[in-house]
């Protein structure tokens, strides 16, 4: 049987994380979650600025490209804690592993303590050369 726990705050309203009974608590991200209300949807966002220039390094893409994300989401009307899933596609695993910590610290500077659902797949290669990571976002805005 599974169970449910409210996502923390106020903001959050509407979202329910789903664990289901007896297994263990994920780090930084959520086995599933629950949402009622309306649907932002992000394509696949890179670590550029407006200028079209990509950070130096793949903790600063991270930075960047969530920095987008929440851009995007505001356009939509949605905000960080609204986010259900995040799916990151990196070009190399090793570089997302060795740089836990820094990439911890820049998500809750940018997206805060909400951890929703997420997914971590290695690619060949993204669209742009110079990305090191393309990350696609889900929110959902309760009513």
């Amino acid at each position: 049987m599974s169970t449910m726990r409210k996502s923390e705050g106020p903001a959050a309203s509407g979202l329910q994380v789903l664990q289901p009974g007896g297994w263990p608590q994920p780090k930084g991200y959520a086995n599933g979650m629950m949402a009622e209300g309306r649907l932002v949807v992000t394509g696949g966002v890179v670590g550029w600025d407006v200028a079209g220039q990509f950070a130096d390094g793949f903790v600063a893409q991270v930075r960047q490209t969530l920095e987008n994300i929440v851009a995007i989401l505001a356009e939509g009307g949605a905000r960080p804690d609204h986010l259900v899933r995040l799916t990151w596609y990196v070009v190399d695993m090793d570089e997302y592993t060795t740089n836990l910590k820094a990439l911890g610290k820049a998500y809750r500077e940018v997206v805060g303590t909400h951890y929703p659902s997420m997914a971590l797949v290695q690619v060949v290669r993204l669209v742009e050369p110079s990305a090191r990571v393309e990350i696609e976002a889900t929110a959902v805005v309760p009513r």
